[in-house]
């Protein structure tokens, strides 16, 4: 049985605002057998729903001879434990039900500690309703505090410790991701595509670079950030990374589980925001994801949104696509499925990317091997033009803003070197001082 209170300012139709809990339920194998709702200014502080509408609830459980009840809301440990009480039912939450999915779809050894750890957090405070053993009494050598400590006390410091090892643990994985994530952002430019679940952010993936990334039609089919290589014609090859999707009212817990996860999309030069457009709240998905991108401390200055799925959108309902494009001018359309829009889109994304880079070459001496060395490894270099006498080499190359203007400052990595900058017309010397021409340049 679902079940949603909401609030009556809820701009979403009332047939339609338990269609993502429906989604969630069919992922977790949950047959659906009924529905109910209420709308009210607050939920009630001990129930959630008014009182006469649990005894409705109650009812309609009974009559359809469903054995679980799950709510759209995140219930408290007393919430929880009074419905459980009043229905005679198994109580779940929205929480706790993307907790369940999360878990059955952990691959990597990361994921399952992260869903592990959020959800060890989440039913620290719920221990009491967990366990019918609570009066149980546990004593004897070896038991810590001797006889007359209660099995929901041993319970909640066994939880403690494993809280902590997991935190030590990804903390641990966290380190080692940083520094990969360090050394892949400096060697090669990033993308990271981010969106609500199931926005078809694998397929666009698997679309754009070619690689055999899992797909399904289901929420939460991707946890693990996966990186491919993604050539852009007529531009580079760029590292192209998907990340888990989000979801309204995602749990505190799991959001900051997955931080490191979300390392990628932190560190990414360019942002891909994946939206499905034929979904009638792809809107209200978009906050949704700014939300928890701002609350993770990712930055969204540099993001281009791309609506995805246009193909089922113009096929169900068209102005939803027109709505969205209308309201997001810069946006890029797509369908991944089709191939709809991708040669646009990756026109779009070297557009940005290269409003980014400094194109120059650089003018020194074979004897340099520092700055030569510093340039095929931070640059796109894309041809050496040497002197006649072998004594001077031109390097063209195109360089990051950020690699710029280290390299602007750093007097002994340019010593003896002249700087030029490429423009339309050819090479251009700016001037024979190294230090400043490539801080012109930017």
């Amino acid at each position: 049985m679902l079940v949603g209170v909401y609030d009556p300012d809820d701009a979403r139709p009332v047939d339609r605002r338990l269609d993502e809990l429906k989604g969630l339920a069919k992922t977790a194998g949950v047959k659906v057998v009924g529905e109910l709702t209420q709308s009210r200014p607050n939920p009630h502080p001990g129930l959630c729903l008014g009182t006469g509408k649990v005894q409705e609830l109650t009812t309609l459980a009974k009559s359809t001879g469903c054995d679980l009840i799950v709510f759209d809301n995140n219930l408290s440990p007393a919430q929880g434990r009074n419905l459980e009480k009043e229905t005679e039912s198994i109580i779940v939450d929205r929480s706790e039900l993307i907790l369940d999915i999360f878990a059955g779809t952990a691959r990597t050894h990361e994921a399952k500690l992260q869903v592990e750890l959020a959800q060890l957090l989440y039913f620290k405070p719920r221990l009491k309703r967990l366990w019918t053993h609570l009066e149980r009494i546990e004593g004897g050598i070896g038991s810590g505090r001797g006889p007359g400590e209660k099995q929901l006390e041993t319970d909640r410091r066994l939880v403690e410790k494993r809280i902590a090892e997991l935190k030590k643990k990804l903390t641990e994985i966290e380190g080692r991701r940083e520094r990969e994530a360090d050394r892949r952002t400096e060697l090669q430019t990033t993308v990271g595509m981010v969106g609500y679940t199931n926005a078809g952010k694998s397929t666009l993936t698997r679309a754009l670079t070619g690689a055999d990334v899992y797909v399904a039609d289901k929420l939460f089919a991707t946890l693990d950030t996966r990186t491919r290589r993604w050539t852009i014609p007529d531009f580079d090859t760029v590292l192209l990374s998907d990340t888990v999707g989000f979801v309204r009212d995602l749990p505190h817990h799991l959001v900051a589980s997955f931080r490191s996860t979300l390392e990628e999309a932190r560190r990414a030069d360019l942002l891909l925001h994946v939206v499905d457009s034929s979904d009638a709240e792809a809107e209200q998905h978009i906050e949704t994801v700014y939300e928890v991108l701002e609350e993770i401390g990712v930055p969204t200055d540099n993001m281009l949104l791309v609506l995805n799925k246009a193909d089922a959108a113009r096929a169900n309902d068209r102005s939803i696509l027109d709505g969205l494009v209308h309201d997001h001018p810069e946006a890029v359309v797509v369908s991944a499925t089709e191939g709809e829009g991708l040669a646009d889109l990756e026109e779009a994304v070297a557009r940005r990317l290269a409003g980014g880079y400094v194109e120059a070459a650089v003018d020194t001496t074979p004897a340099n091997g520092r700055l030569l060395s510093f340039l095929q490894e931070h640059a796109d270099v894309h041809g050496e033009d040497w002197a006649e006498a072998g004594d001077r080499v031109t390097v063209r190359c195109r360089l990051s803003r950020r690699w710029a203007d280290k390299l602007a400052h750093d007097a002994d990595l340019l010593s003896g070197t002249s700087v030029l900058r490429l423009v339309p017309g050819g090479p251009e010397r700016v001037e024979e001082n190294a230090a400043a021409p490539l801080a012109a340049a930017g």
